[in-house]
């Protein structure tokens, strides 16, 4: 009865439907079918019930599971919501403030959108090492293309190595003011549609956000630029957390909120600035089972896609 099983989702969407029927998230039918095997399997608590459990103040149910949701996406709204509204289920939505403050399309969106339309990796994996060269020079110094690829190219259990390293490259490894041009080179070279326009389609606006809180959904903290946490310098980290709790004062408990790592990103200094700020759990990206026993500001959690209908990684020994 200590385990809980934290599901993390990201596009819920009706995929056939959809502009960009490649993007990869739980498609409609998908989604509906799990929470009906949630509903037969797992007893489904709220993060209020996971957070007095965590401050020992009342035990979890036996097959614990708890229904988390990151980036802010409108599909969220549209096709995850109604579904959880009428089955009485609270989901808790994780969101970067600038989603849903700017029309400004975050970073790690353009990447997923940039990977979505072309069709092909190499060409796409040619024109990012070809924008690097272009970049690398006496202003900006970076290790050579074939050294990076042989560090950073290394397979996940979402993406083969091509696609790994575009993504390294492209959220974090290269200086900003060196990955910043060449991501929006990539996303006006693949993309047929503005920044703004995709922005204005794919996030949750505040009014949204509003109806999802007034109905019993948890709102909990994202970041506000999405940034990888981990990687920032200190004052950096601080301030950008510091923006995204003003921001969501509104739908947020100041003594005991919860937070999302963006990209799964934290260190030292980020979990103790934010227990300092107030919150009481952090969800990470890192696959696994949570326990009362675990860091509270280091829980794992499992992708929708290791439950049915999907599969059954639920069940590994490892997860």
């Amino acid at each position: 009865m200590d385990n809980l099983y934290i599901v993390m989702y990201h596009y819920t969407r009706d995929l056939s439907h959809s502009r960009y029927p490649n993007i990869k998230g739980l498609d409609l039918p998908l989604f509906r079918e799990q929470i009906q095997f949630f509903k037969k399997n797992f007893s489904i608590v709220t993060m209020e019930e996971a957070i007095e459990a965590f401050k020992g103040n009342a035990p979890l149910p036996e097959r614990a599971l708890l229904l988390t949701f990151d980036d802010g996406y409108i599909d969220n709204y549209t096709c995850a919501f109604p579904i959880l509204d009428e089955e009485k289920i609270q989901g808790s939505f994780f969101i970067p403030g600038k989603s849903f403050t700017t029309h400004q399309l975050l970073d790690v969106n353009k990447i997923h959108f940039i990977l979505e339309r072309a069709s092909n990796v190499t060409e796409l994996l040619e024109n990012v090492c070809k924008l690097m060269n272009h970049y690398r020079g006496n202003e900006f110094c970076f290790p050579s293309n074939e050294e990076l690829y042989q560090h950073y190219a290394k397979p996940n259990r979402f993406d083969g190595k091509e696609i790994r390293f575009i993504k390294q490259m492209l959220q974090t490894v290269l200086p900003d003011r060196v990955r910043v041009p060449i991501l929006n080179d990539l996303f006006h070279k693949y993309v047929d549609i503005s920044e703004e326009k995709l922005a204005c389609e794919l996030y949750m606006t505040y009014e949204q956000v509003r109806t999802l809180h007034r109905h019993g959904m948890y709102i909990g903290v994202h970041g506000y630029d999405h940034y990888w946490l981990g990687n920032l310098p200190k004052e950096q980290m601080q301030q950008d957390i510091s923006k995204a709790l003003d921001i969501m004062d509104e739908f947020i408990d100041r003594k005991q909120w919860v937070m999302s790592y963006p990209y799964d990103s934290l260190n030292t200094d980020v979990t103790d600035y934010i227990k300092s700020r107030g919150a009481c759990l952090g969800f990470t990206a890192q696959k696994g089972i949570a326990n009362l026993s675990s860091h509270p500001l280091k829980l794992p959690r499992l992708d929708c896609n290791d439950f049915p209908p999907v599969s059954e990684n639920y069940q590994r020994k490892d997860a």
